[in-house]
């Protein structure tokens, strides 16, 4: 007989590498899994295939314990029976930068073809919530197809979908990107384990059967369905080609396959063939629906991870990579192995899981030593680079403007020129023990270092003004490449000053020398008393209180009471925040601040703000017993309790001579617990929608969510800032790991900037006590607030200035010599108001340096690129980095290229490396 529909039964295991268990309890049983996998398809017979989750880190992690069974793997792999790839880790989408996802598929894909070829497969089963580039980032990766468990609401087979949002009468369904890209949507409307645990007896396989066919056929669009057999941590169904057979014989209407996800598609997409589909267009945070369960304050759940996160990301590929593609261009050796390494173990903390901190507190501890790992590694090659490069540049012009020139370059790594305020630790002087002294003789020799009659010189000459601090003795060490360590005593200083348009991915050299020149600057002061600071661009006037008022000096627009502190309970969970019913939020408004002058220069000026506040010292005992009872949260009723502790704020605004911004950083001692501590930017501009960073793209989103939200709190994610404007004026509020804000509607358009959520339990499916999770002790947060106007142009120079703040400087010092880099230095010079730098680094396959960007806007823009390095050829690639036609170069080296609306663009340098 005709069969009218066919089902596609996946078997798979979705894996938490670290979750409710720590790392190794999953990673056993991991083990016993992959064994028991290929003691089944070494039997051959019916069991055909199996899903590996589209992450080749299981591989790794398998390998670790069975390095023996890596030719059996193999093979099954090579022969179609497991499927590996696209992702080297599931990561969450909205807490990993896009060059970490961009890494995430090259990796995954490398990884991948050592064994055979990555499913070509856009695997996102349980990510929180996804990205609006997915769509893009897929196709460029040669995927056309996004299989997902989140963001879309189904609606079902005969409801239509008026407005276009994010619903779907399908679980098919077509995504687009704001660039245009579209894929295939496939929405695990019935959950990733709609298949799970099919049963072979004949009584419950109809019982069962009944009801999946039915499920599935509520939403499928054709009649190839999905069955997902497996789920989280899910031992393998051995059994499934029995099952499989009974489901045959009480349905023979019913192709029944033991099926992979690409032979899937390839019938679904057969089968789809003039119907019509519904569009998505954008994010997919779940804005249909409720609001309860999107899951979004994993964005706030131990903040601290998303700090270190923040700092790694940046060192990797914003630091270490343009610096070691700089060092190469000179000679050096690309560390293509110990990059991947670096990237692999900071990778290990991005799954949904780890990253978003809704894991037990083990899991947690281990992050913060893998962290530290891979920032070992990239300083380390930062260190390296700096000093080759170091090498190469030109210092001997210093030696006509003083005795004594001790060079010190300034390296901009982020992709437009900076200015900014940096300190730098010199060796004023250094004596090696192997010199033969004795420690009393090289102490006193070094104590008795002449630090008088010295200023600092740009490499013109220039007087710049600079603060210096004597550090005293101090013991180094150097470790060469070809002797045995070399200790020495130093004699020395830290030098604090502004640099001054340094070139995008570029240095500038400085020296302090001895000289007859005054180091002393005209009396200047961004200073009126102790409550004002004040530069060219902004004003900034301290309030009782510690609250501040920010005028924007080019369009006299003002934002009053920014910078007041807000403390409301939080009765939920690391995966959602959940106020007490009835509570009023506290603040720090009218809450008197002990206001002190900080720092007085004339290149920066900074004022301390400290408050004594009481707070509630925990939820009351009620809370325990809703935990116990597992009461859902949103059903909860635990208040605060009535005991108060002190909470010990201080706060340190900061403002440059030229800064566009103005710099907030907060140290507070938290030691309450069940509650949430924001900042406040009221922006009291008129604004239905406003703008943040987003992976590879300024999203806009609405201030009012869906008429289906019910949820009180509407946090969202963010990377590097969020920006509240009107069309004319607007206020930035960037951040260093601050990943969860709102935009508040309380008629001022307020921007909530969450510094600290603090909870005792995991939540989800039972009760897992997460005491670390409530993040008593010291915490350090750093924003800063940047005012625009002029429209799209001014919003536009305010986010330049936001992606600078994520990036830290790197300094070195070096000595004086000759070489072939000039103090004033970049291999290349790009413009276009509108585009993004994301990345500079170099190819393993090809040798050759690798530049991206993205358009922020969603109008095309041109690129106009010049190099002052060698090339033979230049090319247009996609993310995975291939090599491409040559394109045009001008008779000046360079090109201007059309870019696309949102674009993501990468350009090749080949022959860069001569």
């Amino acid at each position: 007989m005709t069969k009218k529909r066919r089902a596609h039964i996946i078997s798979h295991t979705h894996w938490d590498r670290e979750w409710y268990l720590p790392y190794e309890k999953h990673h056993v049983r991991l083990i016993a899994l992959v064994d028991a996998l290929l003691d089944k398809l070494d039997q051959g017979g019916e069991f055909k295939s199996f899903y590996l989750d589209g992450q080749t880190i299981i591989l790794e992690d398998y390998f670790q314990v069975r390095p023996e069974n890596k030719e059996r793997l193999e093979k099954h792999i090579r022969d179609g029976r497991i499927l590996i790839g696209p992702w080297y880790i599931l990561q969450d989408a909205f807490l990993t930068s896009g060059e970490a996802n961009v890494r995430n598929m090259q990796i995954g894909h490398q990884d991948a073809k050592r064994y055979g070829e990555p499913a070509k497969i856009g695997y996102f089963p349980d990510t929180f919530g996804l990205v609006g580039q997915t769509p893009q980032l897929m196709q460029q990766s040669g995927i056309g197809n996004a299989f997902f468990g989140r963001g879309v609401k189904p609606t079902g087979f005969n409801n239509t979908v008026a407005d276009g949002g994010y619903e779907s009468s399908f679980s098919e369904l077509i995504w687009e990107g704001p660039d245009g890209s579209k894929v295939l949507g496939i929405l695990f409307a019935n959950w990733y384990s709609n298949g799970n645990e099919v049963p072979v007896e004949e009584e419950a396989a109809r019982a069962y059967w009944d009801r999946k066919l039915a499920d599935a056929e509520k939403y499928a669009s054709t009649g190839e369905l999905l069955y997902m057999n497996g789920c989280d941590h899910q031992p393998i169904q051995l059994d499934l080609p029995e099952a499989i057979a009974m489901a045959e014989k009480l349905y023979p209407d019913t192709e029944f396959i033991h099926s992979n996800l690409p032979d899937y598609l390839k019938a679904l997409e057969q089968a789809s063939e003039g119907k019509t589909l519904s569009t998505v267009q954008g994010e997919l945070r779940s804005q249909r629906t409720d609001g309860w369960g999107t899951l979004v304050n994993t964005a706030s759940a131990r903040v601290y991870l998303k700090q270190m996160n923040q700092e790694g990301q940046a060192v990797l590929e914003k630091v270490a990579e343009p610096l070691a593609s700089m060092a190469h261009l000179l000679g050096k050796k690309y560390p293509h192995h110990l990059f991947t390494y670096a990237w692999k173990t900071l990778m290990q903390n991005h799954p949904h899981d780890s990253i978003c901190g809704c894991s037990v507190d083990e899991v947690h501890r281990e992050m913060v030593t893998r962290f530290a790992k891979s920032k070992d590694v990239a300083e380390t090659i930062i260190d390296d680079s700096k000093t080759v490069i170091a090498d190469a540049v030109d210092t001997s012009g210093f030696a006509a403007y003083g005795e004594d020139p001790l060079p010190v370059l300034a390296f901009n790594t982020t992709g437009w020129t900076r200015s900014g305020v940096i300190t730098v630790e010199l060796d004023a002087a250094r004596l090696y023990l192997r010199e033969g002294f004795t420690l009393e003789e090289t102490a006193r020799r070094m104590k008795e270092t002449d630090l008088s009659g010295r200023v600092l010189v740009d490499e013109q000459g220039n007087v710049v003004d600079c603060t210096v601090e004597d550090l005293g003795l101090l013991f180094g060490y150097d470790l060469p490449d070809d002797r045995f360590r070399q200790p020495y005593m130093c004699r020395k200083v830290r030098i604090t000053f502004r640099a001054a348009d340094v070139p995008a991915l570029g240095l500038r050299a400085y020296a302090w020398v001895r000289s007859a020149k005054s180091s002393a600057s005209a009396a200047s002061t961004l200073l009126t008393g102790n409550r004002t600071l004040e530069n060219a661009s902004l004003k900034v006037e301290i309030s009782e209180d510690g609250s501040f008022v920010l005028t924007d000096k080019i369009s006299g627009r003002v934002y009053r009471d920014l910078g007041v502190y807000e403390n409301t309970g939080d009765i939920g969970n690391e995966y959602m925040y959940r106020q007490p019913e009835g509570e009023s939020p506290l603040t720090t408004k009218g809450l008197p601040a002990d206001i002190t002058v900080l720092d007085d220069k004339p290149y920066r000026a900074s004022v301390k703000i400290a408050h004594q506040w009481l707070i509630p010292a925990s939820a009351d005992e009620l809370l325990d017993q809703e935990q116990r009872e597992l009461v859902y949260y949103p059903n909860r009723k635990a208040q605060r309790s009535k005991t108060l502790v002190p909470m010990e704020i201080v706060t340190v605004l900061s403002l440059e001579a030229d800064g566009k911004g103005l710099q907030i950083e907060t140290k507070l001692n938290n030691q309450a617990k069940d509650h949430r501590v924001r900042m406040l930017f009221p922006t009291d501009l008129q604004a239905s929608q406003h703008r943040v960073d987003s992976m590879f793209e300024i999203a806009e989103r609405d201030n009012k969510p869906a008429p289906e939200w019910e949820n009180p709190s509407n946090t969202q994610h963010q990377q590097a800032f969020v920006e509240v404007g009107d069309g004319k004026e607007g206020l930035v509020v960037a951040n260093l790991g601050l990943n969860e804000y709102e935009v508040l509607r309380d008629g001022r358009n307020t921007i909530a900037v969450t510094l600290l959520r603090a909870v005792g339990e995991l939540g989800d499916w039972g009760l897992f006590p997460t005491p670390e999770a409530q993040c008593l002790g010291e915490h350090t947060f750093q924003m800063e607030v940047i005012p625009y106007s002029g429209g799209e142009r001014g919003a536009l120079g305010a986010y330049t200035e936001a992606y600078q703040f994520q990036i830290p400087w790197t300094v070195c010092q070096t000595d004086v010599h000759e070489g072939k880099v000039a103090p004033n230095y970049s291999p290349l010079h790009w413009e276009s108001a509108e585009l993004a730098f994301s990345s500079m680094k170099m190819n393993e396959e090809t040798g050759d340096l690798l530049l991206r960007w993205y358009n922020m806007c969603p109008q095309g823009t041109e690129l106009s690129l010049k190099l002052e390095i060698p090339s033979d050829h230049i090319y247009k690639t996609t993310i995975l980095e291939e090599p491409g036609k040559p394109l045009t170069v001008n008779a000046i080296g360079g090109l201007s290229l059309p870019v696309g609306s949102c674009e993501i663009v990468t350009l090749g340098i080949n022959g860069a490396a001569k």
